[in-house]
């Protein structure tokens, strides 16, 4: 029979048969249903002379094709009355495969000793002339329980597991789940290359099939558990080295394709600064894929993508509540993310920079959503309002802070029925939005010693009188306005008009001496000359503008107040800024324009956290998601700046040119 087996074998691999050309052979396609097929022969060819065919026809046929096997193997030609349908073989399992040994949780040690009795099924292969229904996930059964004895009496290990690898793209497994093996998820896309793994991208599905209980309960018993400083260089260090950056982020730091590559050594480096914030390694990976995600070039940065592009489909939920219940302190890790923008930003000259981003939203019931005014869409749209906190000076800047911002409407009974599903805290108080900058403000101050001479803010908050009264006497604002802000030139003289008729009232209303002007008027009038000077250094050369500066008394609530300094901005494209100081009317030129260019990173910041990190990406009702999710944006941002610093590029902050 053998001799007969080898001969049918030959004439096949050696010929291009169609379904006719076999019929015509005498060799009908088997097609239909199993039962007309049964009993299966297995026959073990290893080392007999039709091993060789066996080797011709998965070399012919199979989509990896076949090279000799090294080391212990299992090869099994699968006949249905003497004629070939498949071809299935098994040899010693993989060294190492990340998806397996998180589900197996193994250390080394016990790696090393249990390895031997997980086998791997390398190829299975159903001849294309084959249209059996159900015939595969038959043939995984019943050779499972041949490989057990054969592989035992051969090698003398009993196997314990056997693994395969399947490639998603050309099918789904469907046969290995028929036949109850357990998916695990894919593999990262790595090989080895030497002592080294290199990122090929051709990731496959992990299948397991348990054989023996043996190897749970020999790992439920070993005395070494895995160490978590380890388990990230195991499972998923490979994963922060695949080379997909968000390309924006780094075209302007002038970083050549070498140094990109090189830099998921410097982000694990990064990232072992927080690992005091996690409890669980399991917490660590999802903090680290979540931010490897958000500087990747994902289109959209939000936590299934991520899960799906780094992990699987188990891992969407795990992130999910990674961010919104997990117990890993938030606060531990904002405390050491301002310490290390401190080490790297600290300027007695710096500037705390507030200012707020909205965040357009369908829903209703996520934490802080309303019908309220949207900056980024620049009308009243649905939204979530976030006030943000940022820090810069000569050497670097950040963001270091965010709150998400509750309307008053949120504290009536109907919106206080959802506070529990939105993880809001029960002693949570309105607050308005300056309110919750000046509370940032004395945290950053109070915990960390920040040291700033400046605050500077856009219109939203420099047009509030109250906010900037409520600033530390010791520093000084620089604080944005709209056009139609008006001021008086000089100090006026407050009187009562005469009566100029003896008809109707007489006036009791004081007035001024001089008419209040809007800013725009005096950026239009000639009686103070443009000044043009090179603001900043910029990423693609100066950036020049024209300014003009002088002394105005400022108006609240229609009385004069305090004398400050008007400073306006013309840019190149026709821009006009305009914004108020209380800087000491003695300080010279020079501090203005600096104290100009110190908005300018916030302004930046916010740019790239929208269009390059994901910052509005987010899916979340929940409170503290929210807070988290910005979190760790920040920490992704000072990467990215750390990066750039170190490489001293143009995308470094802005400096103010010497006059």
């Amino acid at each position: 029979m053998i001799y007969r087996i080898g001969i049918r074998l030959k004439e096949i691999t050696q010929s291009e048969l169609t379904t006719m050309e076999i019929s015509e052979c005498g060799q009908h396609p088997p097609t239909g249903r199993i039962e007309d097929y049964l009993p299966l022969s297995f026959v073990m060819v290893n080392g007999r002379p039709e091993e060789d065919e066996w080797d011709k026809m998965v070399r012919r046929w199979h989509y990896l094709g076949y090279n000799k096997m090294i080391g212990p193997r299992v090869k099994y030609l699968v006949l249905s009355r003497e004629v070939p349908v498949a071809a299935i073989s098994f040899n010693r399992a993989s060294f190492r495969i990340g998806v397996r040994e998180a589900w197996l949780a193994w250390d080394d040690h016990t790696r090393r000793d249990l390895l031997p009795h997980v086998i791997t099924n390398n190829r299975f292969l159903i001849l294309p002339w084959v249209c059996v229904k159900n015939l595969a996930s038959h043939i995984l059964s019943r050779s499972l329980r041949l490989v057990q004895e054969d592989w035992l009496r051969l090698y003398g290990v009993e196997p314990y597991a056997v693994e395969t690898f399947v490639d998603l793209n050309r099918n789904r497994g469907t046969c290995y789940k028929a036949a109850n093996w357990r998916y695990l998820g894919e593999t990262s896309g790595y090989g080895k290359v030497g002592k080294t793994f290199v990122y090929h991208g051709n990731r496959k599905g992990v299948f397991i099939y348990l054989l023996n209980r043996k190897l749970l309960q020999a790992i439920a018993t070993s005395p070494l558990r895995p160490d978590p400083n380890l388990v990230r260089a195991r499972l998923w260090e490979m994963m922060l080295n695949k080379p997909d950056w968000s390309p924006e982020l780094f075209a302007e730091a002038g970083l050549n394709e070498d140094a990109v590559a090189a830099l998921w050594p410097k982000l694990c480096e990064y990232f072992d600064h927080f690992s005091e914030c996690f409890a669980q390694a399991a917490q660590q990976c999802n903090a680290e894929t979540y931010i490897k995600g958000l500087l990747s070039n994902l289109e959209r940065k939000s936590i299934e993508p991520i899960a799906l592009r780094y992990r699987d489909e188990n891992a969407v939920r795990t992130m999910q509540m990674f961010q919104k219940d997990s117990p890993w302190d938030d606060v531990l890790m904002k405390d050491k993310y301002q310490s290390r923008v401190l080490a790297s930003a600290s300027d007695p000259e710096g500037m705390i920079t507030v200012d707020g981003s909205d965040h357009a939203k369908k829903g209703v019931k996520s934490a802080g959503v309303a019908r309220q005014y949207c900056g980024r869409l620049g009308k009243v749209e649905n939204c979530q309002a976030g006030v943000y906190l940022g820090y810069s000076g000569k050497d670097g800047y950040g963001l270091l802070d965010s709150r998400l911002y509750l309307p008053e409407i949120w504290f009536d009974e109907e919106h206080m029925a959802l506070w529990n599903s939105c993880d809001i805290p029960k002693e949570t108080v309105f607050l308005t939005k300056p309110h919750l900058a000046m509370v940032m403000i004395r945290e950053a101050e109070s915990r960390h010693g920040f040291p700033f001479k400046w605050v500077g803010c856009d219109g939203a908050f420099g047009c509030d009188a109250e906010f900037r009264k409520m600033l530390p006497e010791s520093v000084y604002f620089f604080a944005d306005i709209h056009c139609n802000q008006r001021v008086f030139l000089q100090r006026p003289q407050w009187r009562i008009p005469e009566r100029k008729s003896n008809r109707g009232k007489a006036p009791s209303k004081l007035v001024p001496s001089v008419a209040p002007v809007p800013v725009s008027a005096i950026a239009e009038s000639d009686c103070i000359a443009w000044e043009e000077i090179t603001l900043m250094d910029g990423a693609k050369g100066p950036v020049r503008t024209l300014v003009k500066y002088c002394r105005v008394v400022e108006i609240i609530d229609g009385r004069d107040q305090e004398e400050v300094w008007l400073y306006i901005r013309k840019y190149e494209n026709g821009q006009i800024k305009y914004s108020l100081s209380n800087a000491p009317s003695d300080i010279d030129a020079h501090s203005l324009h600096h104290a100009a260019t110190l908005r300018w990173p916030i302004e930046q910041a916010f740019q790239e956290c929208k269009s390059y990190l994901g910052m509005s990406d987010y899916e979340t009702r929940s409170y503290k998601a929210w807070h988290r999710h910005m979190l760790l944006v920040m920490v992704g941002l000072l990467f990215v700046s750390e990066v750039r610093n170190q490489f001293q590029k143009k995308t470094k902050p802005a400096r103010c040119a010497q006059f």
